[in-house]
């Protein structure tokens, strides 16, 4: 993780929903040691738990607790449950995925109910809070898969373009009360326990050929997410808004 956000959120109160691992981890971390307080939740208690202590290993205030993204009274209470630990909130992503990959009622539903809903249902939970702050941040992350044609998992790039369109819809409907909108479109990131790192164990010629279209000739990591999570959301983007911030190496480059 970059120092360059060192104390940069000192003061900030941050929530992260889906941040126990991977993407979601590594941006509750980068919060943490610039300063903030972090809330994060995640279905499994066990790792929610494990990344609260790691956000307090770093000095900041942690605060977690298990909730079903899918389950829309769940999300609003553990908002609420955040805000009260926390003091209120600045910052809020939304990282959470379903990973709706069959072109079925269950991938579907999957994509829509978690990738979807759970962020248009934190959104509204955190609003009042973002706005008695004087404004602030809100970042959601799609996915490249949002961007192009995927035959491969049509639920979960339908859904991802869902957000970016969303991210537009909210950061024009907020920005005179000064809460900045935009978006963050990973391409194929690896971590441990994550998709490609499942794809590299048990679907190799998937993983090479993903592997092969990317420029940069490496998978991305969930820091590198986090990194320009962490700019979005800092003064340095003060006057950013609506956007939608590619990070994947060049791999949309090699479709074109």
């Amino acid at each position: 993780m970059t120092t360059i956000f060192k104390d940069a959120f000192a003061g900030k109160r941050v929530v992260v929903a889906g941040g126990s691992r991977g993407i979601g981890r590594a941006i509750a971390l980068g919060f943490a040691a610039g300063g903030a307080a972090v809330s994060l939740c995640a279905r499994g208690a066990e790792g929610v738990h494990k990344a609260v202590a790691e956000i307090s290993a770093l000095g900041a205030k942690g605060h977690g607790a298990p909730c079903d993204l899918a389950d829309g009274k769940a999300v609003a209470a553990y908002i609420e449950a955040a805000a009260q630990a926390l003091g209120g909130i600045d910052i809020l992503i939304n990282n959470a995925s379903g990973f709706g990959r069959s072109d079925d009622e269950d991938g579907w539903a999957a994509a829509i109910n978690v990738d979807l809903l759970a962020t248009v249902r934190a959104s509204r939970a955190a609003l009042p809070h973002i706005e008695r702050a004087g404004g602030g941040s809100i970042i959601h992350i799609s996915s490249i898969a949002g961007l192009v044609a995927t035959t491969r998992t049509p639920p979960y790039g339908a859904i991802k373009a869902a957000l970016i369109q969303y991210t537009q819809t909210q950061a024009a409907l907020l920005a005179k009360q000064q809460i900045r909108v935009n978006c963050v479109a990973p391409g194929s990131i690896e971590f441990p326990g994550g998709v490609w790192d499942q794809a590299r164990q048990h679907n190799r010629p998937l993983y090479d050929a993903t592997l092969a279209s990317i420029p940069f000739g490496r998978l991305g990591t969930a820091e590198e997410i986090a990194d320009t999570t962490l700019f979005l959301a800092s003064d340095l983007a003060r006057w950013i808004t609506g956007q939608t911030i590619v990070v994947d190496g060049g791999q949309l480059l090699a479709k074109g």
